[in-house]
This record gives C-alpha cells, sequence and structure tokens, in this order.
C-alpha cells in the first residue's frame, strides 16, 4: 500500500476517534486511515504470543522426555490398568471394580451431558445479546441501509461470531475478517459489515441512495411516487427473501 496525497503534495489526513491520521491506497484501491500507534501494539502483542508458545513448547518437550522408550502408548496404559486392580488387593475382584467403574463414568457422563446443555444454552444467550445487539444498534446501518436491522441480521448475521468473548466477522469462504485502519486487529462490527456489503451482489438494493442504474434505469434517477426509489421486476426478482421484503416496502417495483 501507499500514502496518498493531495494535489498540493501533502499527505491526506481523515479524522478518526478525534486523530488525524494518514490515508493509504491498498493493492485493490481501497482507501483507508492508517493507526500507526495501534499497530505497533499490535505488532508487540504478537511478539509476546510468539514467545510465550515457544516457551510453552519447550516444556511438552521436557516432559516428553519423561517416556522416552515407550514404544507401544496403548500397552504401557494396559499395565497400569492392571497394576491398579492388583492393587486393590482381594477386597474386590477386577470384575467388581469395573462394574463400579462403569456405575461412576455413566454418573459423570449424565452430569456432563447437563452440564453440555448449560453450556450451550449460555452461548446461544450470548450470542443473541452480542451480535443481535450489535445489529439493532450499529450507527452505520440506521445511517446508510435502506431495510431495517434485523433483514440485515437474517442476511449477515452468519458470519458474524464470538471467540473468546469477543465479536468477530468471516467473509465466504471463512477467513476472519481484519481492519483496514487498524492493521494486524480484527474489523469492528460496523467495519465489517460494510466490507461484506461491499461483496453481496446486491448491496445497491439494501444501502441508501443505492437506485438503480445503467440501461433500463428509471429516467427520474430511481425516484418513484411519494419519494421512493424505483426498481424493475427483473431487478426484483433477483433478490433475495430478506432483501425483496425491504424493497417491496422502501421502493416502487416497475416493469
Amino acid at each position: 500500500m501507499k500514502l496518498k496525497f493531495d494535489d498540493k503534495g501533502s499527505v491526506v489526513l481523515q479524522e478518526l476517534n478525534g486523530e488525524k491520521l494518514p490515508v493509504y491506497i491498498h493493492d485493490d484501491g481501497k482507501e483507508a486511515p492508517l493507526d500507526a500507534k495501534s499497530l505497533m501494539s499490535s505488532l508487540g502483542s504478537r511478539k509476546q504470543q510468539a514467545e510465550r508458545v515457544e516457551a510453552e513448547l519447550k516444556e511438552m518437550k521436557a516432559k516428553l522426555q519423561g517416556y522416552a522408550g515407550i514404544d507401544d502408548p496403548e500397552k504401557a496404559r494396559k499395565a497400569l490398568d492392571l497394576v491398579g486392580k492388583l492393587d486393590q488387593k482381594t477386597l474386590v475382584e477386577a470384575g467388581e471394580i469395573d462394574r463400579v467403574r462403569a456405575e461412576i463414568a455413566k454418573g459423570y457422563e449424565l452430569k456432563l451431558g447437563e452440564t453440555s446443555k448449560e453450556r450451550d444454552s449460555l452461548r446461544e444467550e450470548l450470542y443473541n445479546e452480542r451480535v443481535g445487539g450489535a445489529f439493532s444498534r450499529s450507527k452505520v446501518i440506521s445511517e446508510k441501509f435502506a431495510v431495517p436491522p434485523d433483514m440485515i441480521q437474517a442476511r449477515f448475521g452468519e458470519n458474524f461470531g464470538i471467540d473468546g468473548g469477543k465479536l468477530y466477522a468471516v467473509d465466504s469462504s471463512g477467513n476472519k475478517l481484519y481492519s483496514r485502519v487498524r492493521p494486524g486487529e480484527l474489523a469492528d462490527f460496523d467495519e465489517a459489515l460494510m466490507i461484506l456489503v461491499e461483496q453481496y451482489p446486491y448491496r445497491d438494493q439494501v444501502l441508501k441512495g443505492s437506485g438503480a442504474s445503467g440501461s433500463g434505469a428509471p429516467a427520474n434517477g430511481g425516484q418513484g411516487a411519494g419519494g421512493k426509489r424505483t426498481i424493475t421486476r427483473a431487478q426484483f426478482d433477483q433478490l433475495d427473501v430478506a432483501a425483496r421484503a425491504a424493497a417491496a416496502k422502501e421502493s416502487v417495483i416497475v416493469d
């Protein structure tokens, strides 16, 4: 990427979160301000993470050295299990030990199943609150979209998830979306949503002020009766379910 200059040769600045940041032009032609302070902080965090992983690998290698010479882990496990049964002396025969173990395992599995259900329920509640709340409270949706938040969520909600308590988004290939403004960091909700909409083939039908254009476009610039924009029947038929519902409410359909 390269810096953007104005016609006087000065670096173009853009205000973001109270700071004026230099604007860079990326390889794909997109322009975005660069927060150098955030970039350096991210690089420092990555370095610390790499050092921590390297230390953990050394620790694991040291532990594995204690198992040197054991070529068949399954045989070693069976031998240890047999010794454990012998240590019970003659108080309970091996068969009785197996029965008691089976009962304990059954109780543990039941408890584990209940815990898993509670965990899944909490995860669903967290997802609905974080992701659903992000759509309903989004400033960019209220300012730039021509359809309500619930319809936008119906189309793009599956692209968002929560990892480690943090909201993230993925593209159609499952790759996480990273910020252009804060390189090395995940894109926040509004930035990620706009990236997804840029890749959406019917973005003109969900964004405000994006009427029909080109051959077959209405002569009045896409504005119909009552100030509503117009779309052709062919364009309407190409929309997905959520976009159709919004278009039927917000637009005038012409043949």
